[in-house]
């Protein structure tokens, strides 16, 4: 936006039509719903409003507001880490640059969660649930808010990403206790043989993978969420030798994986004792879910 643009009266409709062209041809995906997404959250606005209110003249203020937020998302930046939140699981979850943005893809996994704990356990009876790298809390919050027999621990390496995963649980109104360990690194022993269910949405982008994502991803998210080793398959490795010791006898275990990632994850846990291993499917056809049924007796 040039100086002279700057000076001039700017309409809704007109800085809705400008920065779709604008965005546009900066290659910003889908360029009129962003324009229409920034400007309706600089304003405070519904996208209807912006309509309903098209020829409303914007103050200086509001100007350099959109103008800031704008500049924003040209650098790549994700919309959730501008709007310092995002949707999951028809929940709102806050999130910032120390947590991975929440997919609709991962909302397959709680759903398998959810089936798997309603038809397994009675309902009274208590499930010992466990969230691995939990970041925004997105799993864990929408797994308590559905499954009121659950009790719930989540676990991180990042401090930062457990207390975003206690402001959204705490803002939620569900009760999750709250870890911070290395999940790839021997357990505190008050956890071994402690959980019906672990479930996890790890690392799982190989190094080549990474490399070619784009600069939203790559540049904005945490390394650490979305590197998974130079294959991407370093946590199902690792975890894979842990897993026996956190069980109990009758558990189950839910990851979500890479769509190519289905029958080398299954060699891995199979290698480890799992005699039941299955590969569910997003919504788009592709591998999303491995589930696991460990039977063996707790030593």
């Amino acid at each position: 936006m040039s100086a002279e643009q700057k000076k001039q009266k700017w309409t809704l409709i007109e800085l809705l039509n400008w920065t779709t062209a604008y965005l546009a041809d900066k290659k910003i995906d889908e360029a009129r719903l962003t324009t229409e997404l920034l400007l309706s959250y600089s304003l405070g606005l519904s996208r209807i409003e912006l309509y309903t209110n098209y020829d409303r003249p914007l103050t200086p203020e509001e100007l350099a507001s959109f103008k800031s937020v704008l500049k924003r998302r040209v650098a790549h930046e994700p919309l959730q880490y501008i709007f310092d939140e995002c949707e999951f699981y028809s929940l709102q979850f806050k999130v910032s640059p120390h947590v991975f943005i929440p997919r609709p893809e991962t909302e397959i996994l709680v759903e398998q969660v959810l089936s798997v704990c309603k038809s397994a356990f009675p309902v009274d009876d208590d499930i010992q649930l466990l969230d691995i790298g939990t970041g925004s809390g997105c799993i864990a919050v929408s797994l308590a808010k559905h499954l009121p027999n659950a009790v719930i621990t989540a676990v991180d390496n990042s401090q930062d990403a457990l207390q975003m995963a206690y402001g959204n649980a705490q803002a939620h109104q569900v009760d999750i206790s709250f870890d911070k360990l290395d999940a790839l690194k021997p357990w505190p022993t008050k956890y071994v043989n402690s959980f019906d269910v672990i479930v996890s949405n790890p690392p799982y982008v190989s190094f080549a993978e990474y490399k070619k994502l784009p600069p939203e991803i790559r540049d904005f998210e945490p390394k650490e969420s979305l590197l998974g080793g130079n294959d991407g398959l370093e946590f199902y490795r690792k975890i894979s030798n842990i897993l026996p010791s956190l069980l109990k006898p009758n558990a189950h275990v839910f990851f979500e994986i890479g769509e190519r990632q289905a029958s080398s994850v299954k060699n891995i846990f199979a290698d480890s004792g799992f005699p039941s291993i299955q590969i569910v499917n997003d919504l788009a056809g592709k591998n999303r879910v491995v589930k696991m049924h460990w039977s063996r007796r707790s030593d």
